[in-house]
């Protein structure tokens, strides 16, 4: 028979992924659409669920994702940010046994059509320029952190690009370039100090125009890089510089729902 082995939660959350909105504004002449996808995660103040088949404390996921739709509705959305802030306060606002949040948000490129010159009333193009997203976390008795993000942001330039004098040993089969085609996607995170008192919209656009002119360089002449680590270090403190509520700026994307175990400290086998 085998021995039982104590275990402890060394950390849980769960939720509802990928809930789809599609915003239509039509108060004015210009409609307006934004398509968002929205995933939840929350934790409880408890492990009942997992260990005593107690469901009495668990927000369904059904019930989160209507969530995110009745405050979508109630509230509207501004920016992706903010609607994730909401969410994230609504749910420790109302759940007592939630003692914590991951509010995760995408939202999807639809820009107004161009139709000789003019830009349409009430119709819209999906255009790939790049993905938008953020994510609030908040534990209770504290604040939200904002982190804001850019995906899939393809860029390319024809010359200005180089590469040369990286380790030259056995290994090596690349050839030192003194021009080059230089290609990359860009993946771009970065948090906010803050979440009040600054447009989100406006610092997510900065962000962008720091990577798009730290790659290309000014129209005529352009910039010369020579590496890409040197080009993101370029942009990343160009970002700094001109956003003054940005903190922090990474290139990796991070996780959602899980749950973990490990033996007890106490535990002896």
């Amino acid at each position: 028979m085998d021995k039982l082995v104590e275990t402890e939660f060394v950390a849980s959350d769960y939720g509802k992924n990928w809930v789809k909105i599609l915003v239509v504004k039509k108060d004015t002449e210009k409609h307006e659409i934004r398509e968002l996808e929205v995933c939840t995660a929350l934790t409880l103040n408890n492990h009942r669920d997992y260990m005593l088949e107690d469901n009495s404390d668990v927000i369904a996921t059904d019930s989160q994702k209507n969530t995110v739709y009745i405050l979508a509705k109630q509230f509207g959305i501004k920016n992706i940010e903010t609607f994730a802030l909401l969410l994230s306060s609504h749910f420790l606002r109302k759940y007592q046994q939630v003692v914590a949040t991951k509010i995760n948000v995408i939202e999807y490129p639809w820009k107004r059509m161009d139709i000789n010159g003019e830009k349409h009333n009430h119709a819209f193009q999906f255009i790939q320029d790049c993905t938008r997203v953020c994510e609030v976390t908040q534990k209770r008795n504290g604040g939200p952190l904002v982190k804001a993000g850019i995906r899939d942001l393809r860029v390319l330039k024809t010359t200005q690009s180089a590469f040369k004098n990286f380790v030259d040993d056995e290994y090596r089969t690349l050839p030192f370039v003194d021009d080059r085609i230089f290609s990359t996607i860009v993946t771009a995170d970065w948090w906010y100090y803050t979440s009040t008192g600054f447009c989100f919209d406006k610092a997510w656009e900065e962000m962008k125009k720091c990577i798009l002119e730290e790659f290309a360089g000014p129209a005529t002449t352009g910039k010369f890089s020579a590496s890409v680590q040197n080009t993101l270090y370029g942009a990343v403190k160009t970002a700094l510089a001109r956003i003054p509520q940005v903190y922090m700026a990474v290139d990796k994307p991070s996780g959602n729902i899980h749950c973990v175990l490990q033996r007890a400290k106490t535990s002896k086998l």
